[in-house]
């Protein structure tokens, strides 16, 4: 009898996770299904308004096309691409919806600052990338080449290299609170972080010097933004380790 108890328990038990993983599987079907429309939604309101936003992107600069079907990739390519980045709030959205329910209280409310500070950052590296990043290397790429040719820039090859010089800069961007993640599952200190600093200065120098016209400005208008990106870092990373600390401490007092 306490044999055919324990079978049918375990039974129960085998049950009830099978409905707990169709549940979550369902939720992210949701998630997936609600991210692919709005992606498409506002991929289709782009598509309408591209006579004004390729104006814009362009900066009005001359570009020629190679083929009719040009046109067609790169509308599609361009709207993909803004489509995705307007909706990532949107998505963002949905997976701290989908993966609230599993959160600690305190999880919560470390996602609800965490997510809105990515997202700000990645749009403040982007908008530094586009309006001064991409003229600046833009204007000194085309006044070398036209030294000994005559330039005329693809369509294509203009917005690819848009994309590749801004699109990192929103990446870099995130640096700070990367360094703050590292701090908070301490694979970083702040005082390792404050060693390095000599060392991560000089690759951004190089990094400066690299990316941008020979002249002592251009590499400024790189070089300073780097500098105070890890600085923040530095400084969120010392924050996180302090309340480390008193985590630890109140712990230890429990």
């Amino acid at each position: 009898m306490g044999e055919r108890e324990t079978s049918e328990d375990i039974s129960l038990e085998v049950l009830e996770e099978e409905q707990t993983l169709v549940e979550h599987l369902t939720d992210l079907r949701k998630v997936v299904l609600h991210s692919v429309i709005c992606v498409l939604m506002i991929f289709g309101c782009l598509l309408l308004f591209m006579h004004k936003i390729i104006p814009f992107l362009s900066r009005e600069h001359e570009l020629v096309m190679l083929g009719p079907l040009e046109v067609i990739r790169l509308y599609a390519g361009i709207g993909l691409v803004l489509a995705l980045g307007l909706s990532a709030p949107f998505i963002a959205g949905q997976l701290w919806v989908f993966s609230r329910p599993a959160m600690t209280a305190q999880e919560r409310k470390m996602a609800l600052v965490f997510l809105p500070a990515v997202l700000g950052s990645f749009v403040t590296g982007i908008a530094f990338g586009f309006y001064v990043i991409f003229p600046t290397i833009y204007r000194f790429l085309m006044g070398l080449g036209a030294k000994n040719f005559e330039m005329m820039i693809t369509a294509k090859e203009y917005f690819h290299f848009l994309i590749m010089t801004t699109v990192p800069m929103g990446v870099l961007f995130e640096v700070p609170l990367l360094l703050m993640f590292l701090t908070a599952i301490r694979l970083v200190t702040p005082v390792k972080l404050k060693k390095v600093r000599k060392y991560a200065l000089l690759i951004f120098a190089v990094l400066s010097a690299l990316i941008t016209p020979p002249d002592f400005l251009s590499q400024l208008i790189v070089l300073i933004p780097l500098i105070l990106l890890y600085e923040a870092g530095i400084i969120l990373s010392n924050f996180t380790m302090k309340w480390l600390e008193k985590k630890q401490r109140q712990a230890d007092i429990a």
